[in-house]
This record gives structure tokens, sequence and C-alpha cells, in this order.
């Protein structure tokens, strides 16, 4: 799995467990201590690179390390403006308007079209793929009518859930009238179409070569896909910035293990400081 994909399911799942176990207090500021880690260590590390010999390990104590930690300055607003937007981009609706009165920080979009955004991906992850384009193109028309591919997608996606459902000669015609034009003109759709039809020449489908189609997964990358349709239809950003920010965090700390012995952050969920072994 990809790296930027990985963080961002984990960041996902352990917000939906918090939010459904704990307190939106402290959801909120487990998410601004380990945005505000994570800002703070990747700062640092980053700049601290530069000033180690690249031939030695340079050991650095906790002590000296949270002290250069506590040096560089995270202002509050850009936190709350770091998890305004994770929720916004991510679909909590509910936690982005009560995070908006408690921290006053204005959402750069109007919150009551996350719901219908978060309605369309919904659906799709549901198997109502015909439902979700119907509520895209109820939405904004253009959508689908500017992006080809993701309506390729979603059509195959329809294709997927006929299979899963047994319906193979509805998803035989279904897939000469509705896909094979399309490969026709899109030769780059062409491999896929090829991979979603041969899942009907094998009994056991989910065990199939091409069986991760009918994965969870799939739909899960399907629905991405047109969450970030839509959030940049709306002229917002298609993916949260604190993945990102994490990614970048990862790399600035790997990088950093060549060159020192550190206390690094090695859980994300907790951004908790742990003692690096010499």
């Amino acid at each position: 799995m990809p790296l930027q994909l990985s963080i961002r399911s984990l960041l996902d799942s352990s917000l939906r467990f918090l939010l459904s176990r704990v307190s939106l207090r402290s959801t909120l500021k487990l998410l601004r201590r380990v945005a505000r880690r994570s800002s703070r260590s990747t700062r640092f590390s980053t700049r601290h690179m530069a000033s180690l010999h690249s031939s030695t390990r340079k050991f650095i104590t906790r002590d000296e390390w949270e002290r250069k930690l506590k040096e560089v300055k995270i202002r509050k607003e850009d936190m709350n403006r770091l998890i305004m937007n994770f929720l916004i981009t991510e679909g909590y609706v509910d936690a982005a308007e009560k995070f908006r009165l408690e921290s006053g920080t204005e959402p750069d979009i109007d919150l009551a079209t996350i719901t219908d955004r978060m309605a369309v991906k919904m659906a799709v992850q549901s198997g109502n793929v015909q439902d979700a384009i119907e509520k895209i193109n109820d939405l904004n028309p253009e959508i689908l009518d500017t992006n080809p591919e993701l309506y390729f997608h979603l059509q195959q996606q329809k294709l997927i859930e006929l299979i899963r459902t047994g319906k193979i000669e509805e998803a035989l015609e279904f897939a000469q009238d509705e896909l094979a034009p399309r490969g026709e003109e899109n030769p780059a759709f062409l491999e896929e179409i090829e991979k979603t039809v041969a899942l009907l020449a094998f009994d056991d489908v989910k065990n199939s070569p091409y069986g991760g189609l009918l994965d969870m997964s799939q739909r899960m990358k399907t629905a991405s896909e047109v969450n970030a349709a839509i959030l940049t239809s709306q002229s917002h950003e298609k993916d949260p910035k604190l993945p990102s920010l994490l990614k970048m965090l990862i790399w600035a700390q790997n990088q950093l293990d060549e060159k020192a012995v550190y206390p690094r952050i090695n859980e994300l969920s907790t951004a908790k400081l742990e003692d690096s072994a010499v």
C-alpha cells in the first residue's frame, strides 16, 4: 500500500474510532498534539540534517531534543486551520461544525455541501453506483461531463457490482453497451475493461486473479476519486494537508536516522517521542 494511502487510512480509522468513543474535545486535543508535534519534528529534523556530519551519527538526548522542539513556534491558528482542513476534506461535517464553534476557525467551504458530498461517497461505498451518479449530477452535472476517467471508473464499478450479485446476463449486456465503446474511444480504459470482464470466466470469482476488484478497497478507491472530483469542482483541495505533513515527517526522520540517534516518533496516532537504540 502506498505510504500516503496507509497514513490516510490510519488517520481515518483512528479518527472514526475516537469520534465514536470519546468526546470531541479529547479527539481534537489529540489531533492538535499530533499536528503540532509532527510540524515541529519535521521542521527541526529537516533543519538539523544540514548541520550533522555524514560520517558519524550524533547522539541527541531527550532533553536536548525536546528543548529544540519547543524552540520551533507553531501558531495555534495554523493548527486550527490544519485540523479544519482535515475535517472538511474527509467529510466530518458534525465535527467541523463543533470545531468551528469551539475554535472560531471559519471553514473555507459551505459545511452544508459536505453532507451532499458524503452522501455520494457513501453510495459508492455501499455499491449503489447509479444512485451515486444521479447525486453527482444533482450537485454539478459538469463533474462527469468534464471528467471521462471518473465516469468510466463509476461505470466499471457498476459492472463489478453486477458481477458481485451474480447478474451475469445483465453484466454482459452492460459491458457490451456501456464499457466496450469507451474502450474503443480510449485505449487506456481497455485493460481495465478486460480485467473486469475476465471475472465472468471464473466460477470462484473472489479467488480469481482479478478477485481484488471485488474487495471493499476497490469501492473505497472509486469513492475517493469521486470525493476528490467534487472537492475540485468546489475549488477546494482534494487531499487533506495533515497526511502530507505526516508523510514529510516520516521522510525527514528516515533521512535523519542516517546521521543521528535521537528521540523519534514511531507511533503517528499518538505522536509520542520514543528513545532510539544506540
